[in-house]
């Protein structure tokens, strides 16, 4: 398991982009996370007033952090001096309103990684029910070259 302070040891992101709040698992290939949605989010301002749901594409972020989190812990030597973007975002399906109160649990698995070039895929439920799912590439790219 790992708390917030370690989880910024690994990917740059803070408030309010921050998107995990905690890791329940990780192996070599795996990572399982959790955001705690709160109707305090500041995309809730907008994103609806009267009817909050969260972006799917903020949902696509959180497992792309996970992932991210997962990289940099299991293949990257620093990863103060390095970065996971995106490359590609594939099948990306929406099922199901994500709103406050809602505790998104993220799985996110490595699919294959050559170089600094990753594929993965991702699902995320909320109690049980699948929300969002992907397939993503991405690539660790030096921080001065980002």
């Amino acid at each position: 398991m790992m708390q917030i302070e370690e989880i910024k040891n690994y990917i740059p992101h803070r408030y309010p982009f921050l998107l995990v709040d905690r890791v329940l698992e990780i192996e070599k290939d795996r990572i399982v996370t959790i955001k705690n949605v709160t109707v305090n989010e500041e995309f809730f301002n907008g994103h609806f007033p009267g009817a909050p749901i969260m972006p799917g594409v903020l949902q696509v972020e959180a497992m792309a952090q996970s992932g991210a989190i997962l990289i940099m812990k299991n293949s990257v030597d620093d990863p103060e001096k390095s970065l996971m973007v995106f490359t590609g975002i594939k099948n990306a399906k929406f099922r199901k309103s994500v709103v406050p109160g809602d505790q998104l649990r993220m799985e996110v698995n490595l699919v294959n990684q050559r170089r600094n070039f990753i594929t993965m895929t991702g699902k995320a439920t909320v109690d049980g029910q699948v929300v969002c799912e992907l397939e993503a590439s991405a690539a660790i790219v030096s921080k001065d070259n980002a």
